[in-house]
């Protein structure tokens, strides 16, 4: 019951604002190619829906497939810089200057280099999100506490149980964390790839309904923009239920440890 209550006030404040929307944009005479009704919009939403799904998967898959590759350079970035120092000094300078140009500036790069493949969309999707899973992650690498690392030295741990017993256990949260937040950056990521060139995904949809001033097309394609975004938000939420569910605390490596 409790939680229903938590739900209340937002689906409330939801409704008024649908109703705002359908309703205020005929009484104050906002033309339709500036903001459409509310109701223009699932109209749209219903009589393109083939059309819409056809350009969602497209935009799904760079997003999975960019935020897939960021996972993977931002773990190793991060690995590589706390476990390194030498590497650390070259390497963390770079990440931090690659995050000072504009993304977008950098994303017509991509297409000269790529073409207008999917892999010039993954690339924008890269560059928006691996720096939070690299900063996140090394920030979860330097948090271990040192006492407690020297307890485990103690009781017999070597390099290799310390560093996947207690590291990676202080790290999940963090990395949890930054992935959640990238994976929302992914979608944008792809959108603005396919803005700069592209045959099919959502973000070539809402560039050219906008072209024609087909706004009711325009917030359509935004609405499953933001709904692909959420999906991918979701999968972060659900995979921190279900590795947080099985983190095991630090006292049964403790034990763990000290029968090895």
């Amino acid at each position: 019951m409790k939680k229903l209550k938590n739900f209340i006030f937002p689906f409330i404040f939801l409704v008024l604002l649908i109703l705002a929307w359908e309703f205020l944009i005929p009484y104050f005479k906002v033309p339709k190619f500036i903001l459409p009704r509310f109701s223009a919009v699932l109209k749209a939403l219903w009589t393109q829906r083939e059309l819409l799904y056809e350009h969602s998967l497209v935009t799904l898959g760079e997003a999975v497939l960019g935020l897939g590759i960021s996972v993977v350079i931002g773990i190793s970035c991060a690995l590589s810089i706390y476990l390194w120092r030498n590497v650390g000094k070259t390497l963390y300078p770079i990440i931090i200057f690659s995050q000072t140009v504009p993304t977008i500036a950098l994303s017509p790069i991509m297409v000269m280099w790529f073409g207008y493949s999917i892999w010039s969309k993954v690339a924008v999707v890269v560059l928006f999100c691996f720096f939070p899973i690299v900063i996140s992650t090394l920030d979860g690498l330097k948090s271990v506490d040192k006492d407690l690392e020297d307890v485990l030295k103690a009781l017999g741990g070597n390099r290799f149980q310390i560093f996947f017993k207690l590291h990676m256990n202080s790290v999940l949260p963090n990395f949890i964390s930054s992935f959640k937040i990238a994976a929302t950056y992914s979608v944008a990521g792809a959108t603005i790839g396919e803005w700069l060139g592209a045959e099919k995904g959502l973000g070539i949809y809402v560039k050219r309904a906008s072209g024609m001033l087909q706004s009711d097309s325009v917030f359509a394609g935004v609405v499953v923009l933001s709904f692909l975004g959420l999906v991918l938000f979701s999968t972060g939420f659900f995979l921190e239920k279900l590795l947080l569910k099985y983190r095991r605390g630090i006292k049964e490596d403790y034990y763990e440890i000290k029968k090895g």
